[in-house]
């Protein structure tokens, strides 16, 4: 329910205070660490293979990385935003694993038991399984996008994902009310390859059905 009220002003400063983020448990930097990871998957491949082989020292606050991580994200986010302020076009991207997430937050009654970031991060997976199953992406980015969220605490079984079980028909009609879509019409983030995210319209719902049935039966 987060985006009933809206977004009144843009900022004037965006601060960054690498020293707060250090007082979060693991589990928040997690969360923090999915949108980070999302730039990359989104359109910037190099950005995501920096992850790679950083994200470790990332997760454990060290200052260079960290900063590194945190300078680029934002970065990224505020060109998508300044180019689409009002989200006409492609600042949808920046939902990359969201619709997904959206619904899987929905699904468990926002009680705390999944966090945002842990949603996101199991829809980031998600997002690309589905794009590979369609032919859209190869099966390899996937598998690699799967293999560095599990790396870091996220992605993983979608049937142990917290907050579940979770009821794959529940799930679509949850995405169906998602802000992207249109005349009862389901848009999805997909993906071609990793940096190369794009809106998909009309997705096929039946189809997307099955996959969900799949992941989480």
């Amino acid at each position: 329910g987060k985006n009933f009220v809206g977004l009144i002003h843009q900022p004037r400063l965006v601060l960054a205070d690498l020293d707060l983020v250090q007082t979060l448990p693991a589990r928040e930097l997690r969360c923090g660490y999915a949108e980070i990871v999302k730039v990359g998957l989104i359109g910037d491949g190099e950005f995501f293979a920096w992850c790679e082989a950083h994200a470790r020292r990332v997760l454990a606050l060290d200052p260079e990385a960290l900063a590194h991580a945190v300078g680029a994200a934002i970065a990224f986010k505020a060109r998508i935003v300044e180019a689409d302020e009002r989200e006409a076009g492609p600042r949808a991207l920046l939902n990359l694993g969201h619709t997904f997430a959206h619904a899987l937050e929905a699904h468990c009654g926002y009680d705390g038991a999944l966090l945002h970031g842990e949603a996101v991060g199991a829809g980031l997976a998600l997002a690309f399984a589905y794009s590979a199953e369609l032919g859209l992406c190869q099966q390899e980015d996937s598998a690699r996008v799967q293999t560095h969220l599990e790396s870091v605490g996220l992605g993983g079984d979608p049937r142990q994902l917290a907050g579940g079980p979770y009821q794959a028909q529940k799930l679509l009609a949850l995405m169906a009310e998602d802000k992207k879509a249109e005349a009862d019409d389901l848009t999805l983030i997909l993906a071609h390859a990793i940096g190369r995210a794009f809106v998909q319209k009309s997705a096929d719902a039946a189809r997307l059905r099955a996959f969900l049935e799949a992941r989480f039966t």
